[in-house]
């Protein structure tokens, strides 16, 4: 019974790659002379059913296999398609006809021989049957394409000696040598051939170690190597981009191979350059320009292009639950690939090199021309990648105790908005843009010129292989140059002066030798180096942790196997592949190739949310209620985070040096995810986050705690504490920290994140009187919303709504549901047993009342109206469907919350025939009652903050309002939240059950969007490989399940726990890992204001259109008082403005307008003019904020001493907060000061245009009275305009009019005359010495 339930068992059950596309194992049919014969066999001798399967080799004609499915599958392997067989069957007869041409040609004699057929043997066998587990695959179980690796791999390797057998036999007497090897040498193809003989002969230790991966990863790997190392290529998302990149680079090569070519084939002066060799420069500085900015991966195009070409092809389905919620980021990549058009750069580009190629300067000014250069790149790129980098480290050169170059957030405790652009940020960013822009397209170009003829020289190359080579090494190092220049400059000096001084004679021109060393630099210098690094700092005695026996076994073990791990790591070197711990042990093995992206499998999480699960999982089981898969939507959300400023910060050097595939850690408090670079261009970063557990182990914790604690208070040097020096480090910590595969970059990065605050429910809720409180606002949050509602007049006109009620109309109704409680209950009727209209009425009337007097039309609202009914039925049903979800036991908190949490996310049932008439709308459960319970768990926690605060009905309504336009309340299932957090939704709540390992408790979440600060931890990317490498051949081939494995102990020195739990499931435990997402420079605001945005045709008008207008409004406003309102843009602010008779003053004060008493009032004309642009500057940055934020501000800068030192840090600032506060703050905070704080504080406010507005403000008093205050106009313009980040320009003056023109005669009238009398008083003598005074005498006579 057992094996027919197997067998008839449902294929979609089963694995995918083990679905059975045959039919049923069919029973064999046995003959029998008569059933009495066969009955008492039966008893004697019973009968073993004989089961066969049927194998189709026609579509009617079928075989018998006597195996049972089980049995077959242990055997061979199944074939899915048509497809797959075809391939096997191609693959095993070219396997045997390669076999044979190698064996007939005598390549193998005596036992090598039997060894190779042995070899052939495997090949076509792991077609039938393939290795399970087998070393190389990155996946448990069965894997299709693993089944192919070796007879394609013994095909490539015996074409490969054919070829190298007819070359070596064939070779020309025309030698290819490079640096005086001679490349196409019969004894070099020879020893070539031999090697590759040797090694398709060691293929069973080979496969059995895991040296060669899956084909498809070597297919990627190999197109990935090609295109970086020499296409000047960055690295691939997919097998798909690697094609796509290669043939890119293959198609720009092919068209300006052209251009080379007929340039080489003209005749060269000594003085003289082609001018068609010039137009090949120019378009290949403008192509390698152009690559360098794209992306490798092609979907994010295709789906621009179809969002172009068919933008209406999906369709919607206005009925879909989902149909609401859009993710913003497709649109916003789209958007990016436009911005990142590089139409006019390039033509501008093209031309420009063009133009200095053919001015002859590289031959003109040779050789000093090509020493400037060098020197050049050598200062800037020194200056640049190593010394600005090194002074803003955490620890500069792991000797002082703190950053050289601090940010401006280094001292904040909590990091309150974005980071501040420092002044060696600038630098950085146009030292950056000199050096790839101009520095280095010019050496290639000087390269070129000296290069190129001698390079398509008979003696070197013709002209047609000449021409070839040139293109394709101008074009990566070109191309190499724009995307990641860290390393260039290194390059070119080592090349310099190899090159140039010591080896002369090697030279093979300095264009070719670039081109060399670049490759050889990356792959060794930079790889081994790496390596070499991550192996010394693992097995280091003094630090090594033993994570289990073996590992103390393995140490000693290693040791005289140093020279093989030096071998070892020159070879994984060469060919990229990582070099990973056995077992986490000290004995280093390496690994199979793999591409940067490091992961084959296209692993994302899928988060478990109401739109994939079923309706029924939802209400029973609760799925996704895990912490883990819930938390994950904050790494979600870090990714966009990072996904819109990483390229900028990359760029801007916040993060340091970096190159492909470094692997970064941000942590925060409860944030730790491992941010790995993939693909690095020039203006797109593309990368993956993995993000960790919140509540992680106890060996993550430990690694935790190593990169957040300090090493500046370390006082020891060996066995003593002798202390140290004023900011260096001790030597202790100086040595300590060299022996480390992490540093500590940044400890204060403000990154855009939400912070959580995480309350126990069951603590808010334990008395009774506190879950009335929250019944409360749940009723009065059901009335809120049924009489904000649009459709309140449709409900109430509908007549089986109304039947429906047509009970609870009676004067004398009352609900006597046993579930209503009058512990929890307010209008609990104690005489009556229940709730009846009369004791509804006696509590919430007054609230339905003023409810209704908010709206645009109110509607009667007496007590036996229809409007009241409503609500009264509305209520009565919620809190009856609250009391069948806590199973009629609300006295109960456990099962009180139950209920809360089933009413949270939309779980109402309802179970009382008096309540069926909610069925007639189902809008009046979804828009009225759901949002009703969920407003009124944030009014309940308001309401500790202030008890009395909602007994008011105004203020209670204007906080629902508040709370509906601001917060965003929803169940972290809904896909509602996920879209809120992924559109950066200011504030959050939710309601959460947790019910994880044991653990079952309900929490209020709330989150805030703010900026929080995080810790940049660098990360050795061998390390990471490594590990990642060493996790994945332990887990999959050795099959080791220990949960508490060696292998993921914690190691300080190398983060090893952190590291291996951030591999993809099932061999980590990440609970989120992003998919491989672009970040563009042009999304970054601080970036955009210090190098522009893109340069379009529509950015240009702009900036033109912008250009023109700035300057006729300044022109109106600076001309003479016969100005008029319209031309000033501020209301006409001359004298003749206060005054009529007073047009010759206004003229004697234009002609001080350019006179040394700038620094006072300057004239009326050069006043307003800077009043208007200080207002619309203020305005510009602060419309954001609400005017009660700066007053609270400033009253707390009046009391708290620490905020009164951030006002007085900036005058800016200070003076901008003024400006749109109220007058009673502004009063309380200039009354708080005396003279002499004044005097000390403020003097460099007054020596400013603004301090007329100042003095208003502080020796004015009436100014602030209501009715007399100047610029309540002003205040009051301001605080109409809507909340947004900035308020139009062409608007704004006209609102400002008419205060400006009574603020400017007050000053003229009342202003001018007290300073001058003030100026005689004690503590304002410096008033004399400044401008202001001159010219307060001046503007008043």
């Amino acid at each position: 019974m057992r094996l027919n339930r197997l067998l008839s068992m449902d294929p979609e059950l089963l694995e995918q790659h083990d679905v059975d596309g045959s039919p049923d194992l069919q029973e064999a049919p046995h003959c029998t002379q008569d059933s009495t014969h066969n009955h008492t066999h039966s008893h004697m001798h019973p009968h073993k059913t004989k089961q066969y399967y049927r194998l189709w080799l026609l579509p009617y004609l079928w075989v018998r296999l006597h195996f049972d499915r089980l049995t077959l599958l242990a055997l061979f392997d199944r074939n899915r398609e048509v497809l797959e067989n075809v391939l096997s069957v191609a693959l095993a007869v070219l396997v045997a006809f390669l076999g044979s041409v190698l064996l007939v040609n005598g390549f193998f004699t005596d036992i090598w021989v039997f060894q190779f057929c042995l070899v052939i043997a495997s090949c076509q066998y792991s077609l039938l049957k393939s290795v399970q587990p087998d070393s190389s695959s990155p996946r448990h179980g069965h894997n299709r394409i693993i089944a192919y690796s070796r007879p394609v791999y013994f095909c490539l390797c015996c074409g490969l000696i054919w070829l190298l057998h007819y070359g070596s036999v064939n070779s020309s007497s025309t030698a290819v040598s490079l640096y005086g090897v001679a490349l196409t040498s019969s004894v070099l193809l020879s020893q070539a051939r031999d090697l590759l003989i040797v090694f398709t002969l060691c293929f069973p230790i080979i496969f059995f170690i895991g040296l060669l991966p899956q084909i498809n990863t070597f297919v990627m790997y190999l197109l990935e190597q090609l295109d970086i190392h020499v296409f000047g290529g960055n690295a691939c998302t997919s097998l798909l981009s690697s094609l796509y990149s290669v043939v890119r680079s293959i198609i720009t090569i092919a068209m300006l191979y052209g251009f080379c070519y007929g340039a080489l084939k003209d005749s060269w002066d000594p003085q003289h350059i082609p001018v068609l060799f010039s137009v090949f420069c120019g378009l290949l500085v403008a192509v390698s320009y152009h690559l360098s900015r794209q992306s490798s991966d092609p979907s994010v195009l295709i789906s621009l292009v179809q969002s172009k070409v068919f933008p209406n092809v999906k369709e919607k389905n206005p009925e879909d639950p989902l149909s609401e919620v859009q993710d913003p980021l497709p649109e916003k990549l789209r958007s990016s690939v436009v911005s990142n058009s590089d139409v006019i750069v390039c033509v501008v580009i093209a031309v420009l090199y063009f133009a200095i190629h053919v001015s002859t300067v590289f031959i003109a000014l040779q050789p000093f021309l090509s020493y400037v250069l060098y020197g050049l790149v050598g200062a800037v790129g020194l200056l640049t990648h190593y010394l600005l980098p090194q002074m803003r480290k955490q620890l500069p050169w792991y000797c002082f105790s703190h950053p050289l170059l601090k940010t401006r957030e280094y001292y904040q405790f909590e990091i309150r908005g974005a980071a501040h652009v420092m002044w060696f940020e600038r630098t950085h960013v146009w030292l950056l843009f000199v050096e790839k822009n101009i520095l280095y397209p010019l050496i290639v170009l000087n390269e070129l010129s000296g290069s190129a003829q001698e390079l398509a020289s008979p003696k070197k190359l013709n002209t047609e292989v000449g021409a070839l080579v040139i293109t394709i090494a101008g074009l990566k190092l070109l191309r190499s140059s724009f995307s990641s220049p860290t390393y260039q400059y290194v390059t070119v000096l080592f090349t310099v002066l190899f090159f140039t001084f010591d080896y002369r004679q090697f030279s093979e021109t300095l264009l070719l030798d670039l081109f060399v060393m670049s490759i050889v630099f990356i792959l060794l210098c930079n790889c081994l180096f790496y390596k070499l690094k991550f192996v010394y700092t693992y097995i280091a005695p003094w630090q090594i942790t033993w994570g289990s026996a073996f590992h103390a076994f393995a140490q000693p073990f290693a040791v005289p196997h140093s020279a093989m791990l030096f071998v070892q790591a020159i070879v994984s070197a060469v060919f990229s592949t990582p070099l990973n711990p056995f077992l986490g042990s000290a004995i280093f093995i390496s690994s199979y190739v793999r591409p940067v992206r490091f992961w084959e499998r296209e692993y994302n999480t899928k988060r478990v949310d109401h739109s994939n699960t079923r309706l029924a999982s939802q209400l029973d089981r609760n799925p996704g209620s895990d912490d883990n898969n819930l938390n994950s939507i904050f790494y979600e959300h870090l990714t966009r985070s990072l996904q819109h400023s990483l390229c900028g910060d990359l760029q801007l050097g916040r993060w340091g040096n970096y190159s492909i595939g470094d692997c970064f850690i941000l942590a925060s408090d409860y944030l730790n995810a491992l941010v790995h670079l993939v693909e690095i261009g020039n203006g797109l970063i593309t990368f993956q986050l993995r993000g960790l557990e919140f509540r992680g182990t106890y060996c993550q914790q430990r690694e935790v705690e190593a990169i957040t604690e300090g090493v500046e208070e370390d006082e020891s040097c060996c066995c003593c504490e002798p202390g140290h020096l004023p900011h260096l480090l001790s030597f202790n910590a100086a040595f300590g920290q060299r022996w480390l595969a992490w540093e500590v970059l940044v400890t204060k990065y403000a990154l855009e994140g939400y912070s959580i605050t995480d309350n126990s429910a069951a603590s808010m809720l334990q008395v009774f009187d506190l879950r009335r409180i929250l019944t409360t606002y749940y009723v009065k949050g059901i009335i809120y919303y049924v009489i904000a509602s649009p459709k309140l007049e449709e409900w109430l006109a509908n007549e089986a709504l109304l039947e429906g009620l047509k009970s609870c109309r009676e004067r004398n109704y009352v609900d006597l549901d046993p579930t209503f409680n009058p512990n929890i209950d307010e209008d609990y009727d104690h005489r009556l047993a229940g709730i009846s209209r009369d004791s509804f009425c006696s509590v919430y009337l007054s609230w339905i009342q003023y409810c209704n007097s908010r709206r645009e039309k109110p509607l009667d609202s007496e007590k036996d109206s229809p409007l009241v009914l409503l609500c009264y039925g509305l209520c009565v049903l919620g809190r009856r469907a609250l009391g069948t979800a806590s199973h009629h036991m609300s006295s109960n908190l456990e099962s009180f919350l139950y209920g809360l949490h089933a009413l949270f996310k939309g779980d109402f049932r309802i179970s009382s025939i008096r309540d069926e008439w909610i069925f007639t709308d189902m809008e009046l459960l979804r828009k009225v009652v759901v949002p009703g319970i969920r407003m009124s768990l944030k009014l309940h926690q308001d309401h500790f903050t202030s008890p009395d605060e909602y007994e008011e009905s105004s203020v209670l309504f204007e906080a629902i309002s508040s709370h509906e336009q601001t917060l965003v309340i929803a169940h972290e299932g809904d896909p509602a939240w996920r879209n809120a957090v992924l559109s950066n939704s200011p504030s959050l709540l939710a309601l959460r059950h947790v019910l994880d390992e044991g653990t079952n408790e309900y929490k209020i979440i709330m989150l805030n969007r703010r900026y929080l600060s995080f810790r940049v931890i660098k990360v050795n990317k061998e390390c990471v490989r490594g590990l990642w490498a060493g996790q994945q051949q332990e887990l999959v081939f050795l099959r080791n399940r220990n949960p508490e494995r060696g292998s993921i102990q914690n190691a300080k020195q190398a983060l090893r726990n952190m590291i291996n739990s951030s591999c993809d499931q099932p061999i980590g435990y990440p609970i989120y890992v992003s998919p491989l997402t672009t970040s563009y420079c042009n999304t970054h605001p601080q970036l955009r204001r210090i190098m522009g945005g893109p340069i379009s045709i529509a950015n240009i008008r702009n900036f033109i259109v912008n250009t023109w207008h700035r300057l006729r409004k300044g022109c109106g406003a600076g001309c003479n008082s016969g100005g008029n309102v319209e031309d000033c843009d501020v209301g006409g602010l001359s004298c003749g403005s206060g005054n009529s008779g007073n047009s010759g003053t206004a003229a004697s004060d234009s002609q001080h307008s350019s006179g040394p008493t700038a620094l006072g009032f300057g004239t009326v004309s050069r006043c307003q003019v800077v009043l208007k642009n200080e207002i619309f500057i203020s305005i510009k940055l602060f419309s954001r904020w609400k005017h009660e934020v700066l007053q609270n501000l400033l009253i707390a800068s009046c009391i708290d001493p620490a905020c009164r030192c951030f006002w007085f840090k900036s005058t800016r600032l200070c003076t901008v907060a003024l400006d749109v506060s109220t007058p009673d703050s502004v009063h309380c905070f200039f009354m708080h000061w005396s003279p002499k704080v004044w005097n000390r504080s403020f003097s460099p406010i007054f020596l400013r245009v603004r301090s007329p507005l100042l003095v208003v403000q502080r020796f004015l008093p009436h100014f602030f009275l209501p009715t007399a205050f100047p610029l309540r106009c002003l205040d009051t313009a301001l605080w109409e305009q809507p909340i947004r980040s900035e308020i139009s320009f062409c608007v704004l003056p006209s609102r400002l009019r008419v205060s400006m023109m009574a603020f400017w005669t007050a000053v003229r009238s009342a202003v001018l005359p007290m300073i001058a009398v003030l100026s005689n008083e004690p503590g304002w003598e410096f008033l004399k010495a400044s401008g202001i005074f001159c010219r307060c005498l001046e503007l008043i006579s």
